[in-house]
């Protein structure tokens, strides 16, 4: 290692995960890198090195809780400036299909590693009073009410996603409440919330020249750009951020007109 800066990025074997290794390596940064595969991390850490960056490998599935647990205790090391959560695996299929070992990974590696890991780094972030914990999460966070996705680019049936929509959902809660807690430490949270993108983790790879699928490279410069600019939640093809303002917006709505002593009146028996 160097003395430069060090990130420590999960998923950073291929897709969204290596390229915001290769962004960070191009801006500063010394690297460990998390992932399943050796050979993959390796490519990744040859090219981060062309841009002077050192780098650090720690092979661990984070589905596991001893994978997981390995990763934790490298992040509390006090060492780490900016860790960025974005492995992830979609178990796209209905809750009927999964098995209770399939929901206990996907919620592990989905929702569980990345509060795991922030809650590992934080100390040592807040106490130097800088650095930023990012996690990647989904556009999908938002569709739960939805059943089709139609934009100008295309129409499409989405894909049952009852695990992955509720732990994406609960990554972009945690990572919206943390930001407030740490208002005024120095410290930033930031969840980037990413639509369909062309990586080999989603199947799309060979898309990425396609409308409505972005690159890998663009979600991780705009996440880098994101950080630097103190966004809470980064969508990187949305281009009005008044979407995210009139969320929040309906978020207090909903908090403040349904916080009453009565019940509604739909919920009252006919002549009550």
């Amino acid at each position: 290692m160097t003395n430069r800066p060090l990130a420590l990025i999960t998923g950073a074997s291929s897709g969204i995960g290596a390229a915001l290794a290769l962004t960070y390596a191009a801006r500063g940064y010394d690297l460990v890198l998390v992932a399943r595969r050796r050979d993959r991390l390796q490519e990744v850490a040859a090219q981060a090195a062309g841009s002077g960056a050192g780098t650090e490998i720690l092979v661990a599935d984070l589905a596991t809780p001893d994978g997981l647990a390995d990763v934790a205790g490298r992040a509390a090391r006090g060492d780490v400036r900016l860790l960025v959560s974005c492995a992830g695996v979609s178990g796209y299929k209905p809750l009927h299909d999964l098995s209770a070992a399939d929901i206990d990974q996907l919620w592990r590696l989905n929702a569980t590693a990345p509060v795991t890991l922030a809650h590992a780094v934080l100390p040592s972030l807040r106490e130097r009073g800088e650095g930023a914990v990012v996690t990647i999460a989904s556009l999908l966070a938002f569709s739960t009410g939805q059943r089709t996705l139609d934009t100008d680019a295309v129409s499409m049936t989405l894909p049952p996603r009852t695990m992955y929509a509720a732990a994406k959902s609960a990554t972009v809660a945690f990572t919206r409440a943390l930001a407030a807690e740490l208002a005024g430490t120095g410290v930033t949270a930031t969840v980037v919330c990413p639509g369909r993108v062309a990586t080999e983790w989603s199947g799309n790879q060979s898309q990425e020249n396609q409308p409505g699928v972005m690159s890998a490279q663009d979600v991780a410069t705009a996440t880098a750009a994101a950080v630097e600019l103190g966004e809470t939640v980064c969508v990187p093809g949305l281009a009005d951020t008044g979407s995210v303002d009139r969320f929040t917006d309906a978020e207090r709505e909903l908090l403040s007109d349904g916080n009453r002593a009565d019940i509604a009146d739909r919920y009252r028996a006919p002549g009550r």
